[in-house]
Parts: structure tokens; C-alpha cells; sequence
């Protein structure tokens, strides 16, 4: 019998071996991101201390659309730019989750860069 590998398991593989090298500080927190079918998720977080700084996703009252496509990603991606910006963040290391920078975290990852946060 033929076993089909799961696509999720190899993910969460992955991310755990990027998470063994990057993490965030308070001077520079780490802009981790989610995706699933219908949404994606971002949050900027202080690992050192343990606390989500801010976060944005397609599940906020204030967003409209569809959440499960790049134009959703990168409205995502602004939100989470300015929402930084109010709080003071302008530098972050970027946790892709496991996933290839292609498509919706590529889109989102730009949005944020053009909000102003480097990385």
C-alpha cells in the first residue's frame, strides 16, 4: 500500500527547525504567520518574554473579503505594518511557518515591508 506523506507534517517539520535559529527580542520581535484554507494570521511576538506585541488576520471585525487569497494576504499585511507602527515597531525577523515565501506569505510579507516594517 502506497502512504501519501502529509503536507502538514512536514511543514510543522520544517518550522521547527527555522524556530531552533531565529526568535524574537524586545528590540527585535519575530512576525510569525498562519495560513489556512479560508484565512491567514500574522503576529509580531517577544519571545524573550513571551508576549504577543500585535496581531492581525482575516478574522478581524474590520476586515472585508475573502480571507484565503493574496489580496487578503496583503491586507493583512498593511494591518499588521500599521498596528506596529503604532506601537513603536519598525524592525522584525520574518518566521515563515514552515511555508515556501510564495504566493499569500510572500504577499503579506511585502505589504508589510511597504507599511514600513524592515526585515
Amino acid at each position: 500500500m502506497i502512504t501519501k506523506p502529509d503536507k502538514n507534517t512536514a511543514r510543522l517539520k520544517r518550522h521547527v527547525r527555522v524556530r531552533a535559529k531565529i526568535g524574537g527580542t524586545p528590540e527585535c520581535p519575530r512576525l510569525d504567520v498562519f495560513r489556512s484554507a479560508k484565512h491567514i494570521y500574522a503576529q509580531i511576538i517577544d519571545d524573550a518574554n513571551g508576549v504577543t506585541l500585535c496581531a492581525a488576520s482575516s478574522m478581524d471585525k474590520d476586515f472585508e473579503g475573502f480571507g484565503g487569497n493574496k489580496e487578503a494576504a496583503k491586507k493583512v499585511g498593511a494591518a499588521l505594518a500599521k498596528k506596529a507602527a503604532e506601537k513603536g515597531i519598525e524592525n522584525v525577523v520574518f518566521d515563515r511557518g514552515g511555508y515556501i515565501y510564495h504566493g499569500r506569505v510572500k504577499e503579506l510579507a511585502e505589504a508589510a515591508r511597504e507599511g514600513g516594517l524592515k526585515f
